[in-house]
């Protein structure tokens, strides 16, 4: 009974197995072929010149500025202020200019018309 038991045991294990290898190689299968790779090892560096030039020298960082976010909600405390800030001072602006006092309709419309024509034009606006 012992020898039967170990014989369905084993039975059971090896159809694990072969499923398992199955599983991997179908997987394998449905991973698309990438190509020669040769390029690929070319442009890449070497291990060993990583390993020695790296120990002497910090890597460098880049400052590169993050976008802000453009929805309000979004925006940290301080960004909120500094685009606040920057909508204050535009508003005074426009009520401090000498068209925008002789005539408000017309210089928004104005402004506008001319905005509309950028944006046609392929600028951003």
């Amino acid at each position: 009974m012992k020898l039967r038991k170990e014989r369905w045991l084993q039975k059971i294990e090896s159809v694990k197995i072969m499923k398992q290898k199955r599983k991997a190689e179908a997987k394998r299968k449905a991973t698309p072929v990438v190509g020669d790779m040769q390029p690929l090892m070319e442009a890449l560096p070497e291990l060993s010149d990583l390993t020695a030039g790296g120990r002497g020298r910090k890597p460098v960082k880049s400052h590169i500025a993050k976008a802000e976010p453009s929805d309000f909600c979004l925006m940290k405390q301080a960004q909120k202020h500094r685009l606040l800030e920057k909508e204050v001072a535009r508003f005074h602006e426009v009520i401090t200019d000498p068209k925008y006092r002789a005539n408000p309709l017309m210089a928004i419309s104005n402004h506008l018309s001319k905005r509309l024509r950028l944006g046609e034009e392929g600028n951003p606006l």
